[in-house]
């Protein structure tokens, strides 16, 4: 008698399991499509369009995740005649050539096509002895920058002219052995419509702020001491050099989360590259000759009892 409350504990379990539910509504939907459509054997292969299991878990799947919930039978019919709609067209479409000569259905097909080229090496998951000897030959592409950081003195050409220059130079002997955040540097300066102080900057930041020539002075400058002129793309600067962070390659381990991302992409052109050549070699293209390129096309013949127009406007 006590397996009786437990056999009801289980039961009940099973009749609140979405899975179950799930089950339930694509059997029942079978079932309707089976009654509804032609015997077994009365339709042509091209005629008939077959939905397995997998279609319909991903139509509950995409509904539950959009409203949270599975699908009652009546919401999910209509997602299935949907489903069978688009078939149908994309059949007829294909009978009719609707796809012929089409530049988007063209690049929808290559691009599928090099995604499954792809596909193939991202489902190889690689070991640490792949990626350590990977690594080992692609390390300076995960080298951390240079980065520095510095407060400024602007001198400029709007105002001063082409004296700008020298007036940076003549500044730059005041401020000899002064620190970095002495008055007399503002003073001297001009007011810049940025900041006065950056840190910790990379040299590509820095040349996106201030340009590449600037970028590649300030970097080289020893910390400590006010320094310069250096030209940017807005004027002359002096500039107090406060830290520098040399740029290093990180050890693998360190590098490893971004190691994989570059490895599986470095994978997928690889198996892109060597899926196209196989297919390339089977084909051969043939082309315009040189010549043929060259020559003006044919000037357009006058119809019958239509006599030619000097003037190139046509007849009247």
């Amino acid at each position: 008698m006590s397996v009786v409350p437990g056999l009801r504990v289980v039961i009940g379990r099973w009749l609140r399991e979405p899975l179950l539910h799930f089950l339930l509504i694509g059997g029942a939907l079978f079932a309707v499509y089976a009654l509804r459509g032609p015997a077994a054997g009365g339709a042509a292969a091209s005629r008939q369009i077959v939905l397995s299991l997998d279609d319909l878990s991903q139509l509950v799947l995409s509904y539950q995740a959009q409203w949270r919930r599975l699908p009652t039978p009546e919401e999910l019919s209509p997602l299935v005649e949907e489903k069978i709609r688009e078939e149908i067209l994309y059949r007829e479409a294909l009978a009719m050539g609707l796809d012929k000569d089409d530049i988007i259905v063209k690049r929808r097909m290559a691009q599928k096509m090099q995604f499954l080229a792809e596909d193939v090496a991202a489902a190889h998951e690689p070991s640490a002895e792949e990626l350590k000897a990977w690594y080992a030959t692609h390390s300076d592409g995960f080298a951390v920058p240079t980065r520095v950081s510095f407060r400024h003195a602007y001198f400029s050409p709007d105002r001063r002219g082409p004296r700008a220059h020298d007036d940076a130079a003549s500044a730059l002997g005041k401020l000899a052995g002064r620190p970095e955040d002495s008055p007399l540097a503002a003073s001297l300066a001009d007011a810049f419509m940025f900041q006065d102080y950056y840190g910790d900057r990379t040299s590509e930041q820095l040349a996106r702020e201030f340009g590449p020539r600037f970028a590649q002075e300030v970097t080289k400058l020893t910390p400590g001491s006010w320094q310069g002129p250096i030209e940017s793309g807005y004027g002359w600067h002096l500039v107090f050099v406060d830290t520098v962070v040399p740029g290093r390659i990180p050890d693998f381990e360190e590098a490893l989360p971004d190691v994989k991302t570059a490895w599986l992409s470095d994978q997928k052109e690889e198996a892109w590259r060597k899926a196209y050549d196989e297919m390339r070699a089977k084909y051969t293209v043939l082309l315009p000759a040189p010549q043929d390129l060259k020559s003006p096309p044919a000037p357009a013949q006058p119809r019958p009892n239509q006599i030619p127009d000097p003037s190139g406007e046509g007849a009247s």
